[in-house]
Parts: C-alpha cells; structure tokens; sequence
C-alpha cells in the first residue's frame, strides 16, 4: 500500500484554487464533475511527488464547514523557509509559529492549517 491522496472539502472551489496555487505551488492535475453537477473533485499535485490533495466542493453548501478542534493538518516542506515565509506573511495566511521549531502553519480559506517546514 502506498499514499494515494488527502481531501479538503472547500466553500468556494475557485479562492481555494487561488490560494494553493499562490501559497503552495500546488496545481490542478485531474477532476471529475458529477454529472448533475452536484459536487466536483480537483486533484492538485505539486509536480515533484505522487501526492495528491483532493479538493471536494459541494454545489448546494453553503455554511462553512466545521473543522472540529483541527486536531490534524497538512505538512509541506520548502528549500527556502525565508521566502516562503515571506510570501506566506503577504497574503496574511499565517496563524501560527514555533520559532524554536523552525516551521510555521498557515490557514487555507476554509480554515484548514499547513505545517511549513524546511527540506531536510
């Protein structure tokens, strides 16, 4: 068995897309659209792994979705924490920083969190 992919369920498919793409590098390597266009699926893909991250959006939702206590996230590292900080700092999407660590998280639109941490 191997890692196949995680799944985000998003609000607005098209900020979502944005910001993964911006913040992340991350893009859109399949989808699929239900045929009475009730949900659709977009795998993003960073180009470098077989990783995928599976955003899930539902055309009648409407609130936001409850994240729980958000006791799990993503991680995604980065050969240059400083520029990634950078850019993660100027869209305002940092929530979060252990300094003594070295990594930071950041909040996507629907308030789902990102470990960045530096390539090893």
């Amino acid at each position: 068995m191997k890692f196949n992919h995680f799944n985000f369920n998003v609000l607005d498919l098209e900020k979502s897309l944005a910001f993964y793409d911006k913040a992340l590098g991350l893009h859109p390597l399949s989808e699929k659209t239900a045929a009475d266009g009730s949900f659709k699926l977009v795998f993003l893909g960073d180009g470098q792994s077989d990783f995928r991250l599976e955003l899930t959006w539902l055309k009648d939702r409407t609130k936001p979705y409850d994240l729980g206590e958000g006791e799990y996230h993503l991680a995604m590292s980065v050969p240059d924490m400083q520029e990634a900080h950078r850019l993660h700092e100027q869209m305002g999407a940092i929530c979060y920083e252990n300094e003594a660590m070295g990594i930071y998280f950041i909040s996507d639109p629907d308030g789902y969190w990102i470990e960045i941490v530096p390539e090893r």
